[in-house]
């Protein structure tokens, strides 16, 4: 039996109706043109103020998130360790604020989060967007080296100001970071900040994590570069591994301004690149790596690959990780079968996660077999519970 087959422990912590309002929501996720009618009236009504939050919480936000506070998630994360063995990474979901005050705040929350991981076992990692630290435009012009006016080179200190002050507290508590990736006009300025920190804070093990994604077909030969750099420097790599969640924007905006598109040419061509990467990583002994995937085949692979070198299941250095709400029977059964596991747990005001979970939705329709998949899934454990 293949071991993501089986439902029972992969909806466990389900109750029955938290099974059939899964099972309702896959459902709809899996009509693409209603996904698009959805987004649109959802986020007109939030615009204009119509009372649809409640509605919204206790359908597709319960369903992908873990609440609107980081206590709000308490029972969630405690439940998921103790009755599945999965670890959660609290994830303040809010996009799109470009306020100098919107920057400390989300510095503020990291920072309140890392005090979580702690204290509590089951919160392994902290998180954090490069935007949430500061203006996307920014970093932007750095990426494409435009000459900075003394205004944003004073703004960009702060924004570096804030990376280090995290990474420096996640030091002390001895708790790795994960830093994720956005668009690709903006990432170098991201990625040159991010090696620095590394250089600086992953002297005797990886707490710096940045993230690949590995859609975009140059990041093998940038992970190899960095490799060198940092066997040359003597600091740990940390990587999230992830396939990538902006691909329709990254190829028309390509098209639009008329350079070759960042994008693997097809699925195909990314999952090979994905494999790829976990593969190099896997082979050398001063990377961790967090890897980031609703792949059953890169599942498999990634335990093939630890048993080739040796890595035990629990090594700290070696982490699968599943977003909320999907993929569950990846995320327990391999929790089950002793690998370090951990799922992404949305938090945030509703109007304010709405971007995030719009993204969801339509990554799920977009992603061929991944929705019928866990329709599937939840149609046999409904059979096996007699629902």
């Amino acid at each position: 039996m293949n071991l993501f087959d089986n439902t029972e422990v992969a909806f466990a912590l389900k109750t029955d109706s938290q099974l059939e309002r899964a099972y309702f929501l896959f459902k709809m996720i899996q009509n693409e043109p209603m996904v698009k009618i959805g987004s649109a009236v959802t986020n007109f009504a939030l615009k204009v103020h119509l009372p649809v939050e409640g509605l919204i919480r206790s359908t597709v936000f319960d369903h992908f998130c873990g609440g609107v506070t980081e206590e709000d998630c308490l029972p969630i994360i405690d439940n998921m360790y103790q009755n599945g063995n999965v670890h959660s990474v609290l994830d303040y979901s809010v996009e799109g604020k470009e306020q100098e005050v919107s920057f400390d705040g989300a510095l503020n929350k990291i920072l309140k989060i890392l005090n979580f991981c702690e204290e509590k076992q089951a919160i392994p990692y902290a998180v954090f967007k490069p935007t949430g630290f500061g203006r996307f435009a920014l970093y932007q012009k750095i990426s494409e080296n435009v000459t900075l006016t003394s205004e944003e080179k004073e703004e960009w200190n702060r924004v570096v100001a804030r990376y280090h002050k995290v990474c420096k507290a996640a030091v002390e508590k001895d708790v790795p970071l994960l830093i994720d990736a956005e668009e690709s006009w903006m990432q170098t300025a991201a990625d040159h900040l991010i090696e620095e920190l590394m250089e600086t804070y992953n002297t005797k093990k990886a707490i710096v994590f940045n993230t690949l994604q590995m859609y975009r077909h140059d990041r093998l030969a940038y992970l190899k570069k960095l490799h060198q750099k940092a066997q040359q420097k003597g600091f740990h790599i940390g990587m999230k591994v992830v396939r990538g969640a902006y691909m329709e924007k990254e190829r028309e905006r390509a098209e639009e301004k008329g350079y070759p598109s960042p994008i693997c040419k097809d699925k195909n061509a990314t999952d090979i690149n994905f494999n790829k990467a976990i593969a190099y990583m896997m082979e050398h002994k001063n990377m961790a790596i967090f890897a980031g995937t609703h792949n059953e085949e890169s599942s498999y692979l990634l335990m093939d690959l630890a048993k080739k070198h040796q890595i035990h299941k629990n090594d700290m250095r070696l982490w699968f990780g599943q977003l909320f709400g999907m993929s569950d029977h990846i995320s327990y059964n391999l929790a089950n079968s002793g690998y370090n596991v951990a799922k992404y747990l949305p938090f945030g005001p509703v109007r304010d996660v709405m971007p995030y979970l719009i993204r969801r939705a339509e990554e799920n329709t977009s992603v061929a077999g991944q929705t019928s998949r866990e329709l599937n899934l939840l149609k046999a454990e409904k059979k096996r519970r007699k629902l």
